[in-house]
């Protein structure tokens, strides 16, 4: 699929772009780059449009723009039995029939192979800025992103990095910011609405005890930063010679996210392995990843205790799984835990469209 890998058809009139599958999320936007639109998802790798929507990726700038779900408007399916079918017309809303976008859109390649994909785009931003700001804890921090959200300051990033992870960026990105809990975030609009909402977040941070509150508005500036952030796998790796990630996610209502991040910091705390925290805070997800030996059955074991540990917490707490990181093959119990009698639908749903299973098989379900 990633030599399907042209751009269709861009209509800057109705803010959307048509391209095939294996086009990456860089690849369109550097296309766009004259127009004065843009392609938001990002989730950090330069990946593909097809298989962002086969994911249903997400991002940074998803708090705001939303993810996949919300930004693809049509798909080209290839089903198992061959037939090539449209899932919507370019119109912006339609109540005609079943949403069978939505119902591809983070179906990990288990109904059919996504040829094209239709996406929503914007208008690039007036004004951008960025800033971070630390904190005496992960309570105060993510009280400063429900207070932003419910103050309804229309934030186009709000990233949260817990002190281990700090400390993994300074040393790999060669940063001095402080080593605690620190949100990264960014301001979409013009100039006045920039500075409007930049002057909200900084009142409800200082009420909350943040401290070290600095600015970035120069485009190299925010460039700088943001690399820093997007790198925490590189950071993380570094952390120990030799070691690779394990990275796992959940995501709970924004009410609850303080909750489930200071307990899993207690496991984590009580545990050898070292596990930087770093999350979507404006979206409630947040992503642990274990540094660590996968050739050591002992280390595995342990990743596997606090991960299965990490994944209930999020579930009692009205919460799901995987916030973007998917089922795959290594959530398959814990789909079941999340949606119960709700499972034998989407099996139906499978065996329906795929009745030889010859789709991914082994993903997502068992058939």
């Amino acid at each position: 699929m990633s030599r399907m890998n042209r751009i269709l058809q861009v209509s800057a009139g109705d803010l959307d772009a048509t391209v095939e599958a294996g086009v990456t999320h860089e690849q369109l936007n550097e296309h766009l780059r004259d127009s004065g639109l843009f392609f938001s998802v990002d989730p950090g790798a330069n990946a593909t449009i097809g298989g962002m929507a086969a994911t249903r990726a997400s991002g940074t700038s998803s708090v705001r723009y939303g993810t996949m779900r919300e930004n693809v408007l049509s798909l080209t399916v290839v089903l198992p039995d061959g037939r090539v079918i449209r899932t919507a017309r370019r119109a912006r809303k339609s109540a005609a029939g079943y949403d069978l976008t939505r119902l591809f859109v983070g179906s990990e390649g288990t109904l059919g192979v996504i040829a094209e994909v239709t996406v929503r785009l914007f208008g690039v931003p007036a004004a951008i800025s960025s800033a971070v700001c630390s904190f005496p804890s992960v309570e105060a921090a993510v009280n400063v992103v429900i207070k932003t959200i419910q103050a309804a300051v229309p934030v186009a990033r709000i990233e949260l990095a817990d002190a281990v992870q700090m400390d993994a960026i300074n040393k790999y990105s060669k940063l001095g910011l402080p080593v605690g809990p620190t949100l990264w975030l960014e301001f979409h609009g013009t100039e006045a609405s920039v500075g409007e909402q930049a002057k909200m977040v900084q009142m409800i941070v200082y009420e909350h005890g943040g401290a070290d509150f600095s600015w970035a508005t120069k485009p190299e500036d925010r460039r700088k930063l943001w690399r820093a952030r997007h790198d925490v796998v590189y950071a993380d790796k570094a952390l120990r010679e030799g070691a690779q990630l394990w990275a796992t996610d959940v995501c709970v209502p924004i009410s609850r996210l303080a909750e489930c991040i200071a307990e899993t910091q207690k496991d984590l705390a009580a545990s050898y392995l070292p596990a930087p925290i770093v999350g979507h805070a404006g979206d409630g997800n947040f992503h642990v990843s274990f540094v660590l030996d996968p050739n050591d059955s002992k280390e595995m074991a342990e990743a596997q205790r606090l991960n299965q540990r990490l994944v209930h917490r999020a579930l009692s707490l009205d919460g799901t799984c995987t916030g973007e990181h998917g089922i795959g093959c290594g959530k398959l119990d814990f789909l079941i835990a999340e949606h119960g009698e709700a499972v034998s639908v989407m099996r139906a749903i499978k065996q329906a469209i795929d009745p030889n299973n010859i789709m991914n098989p082994g993903k997502i379900l068992q058939v």
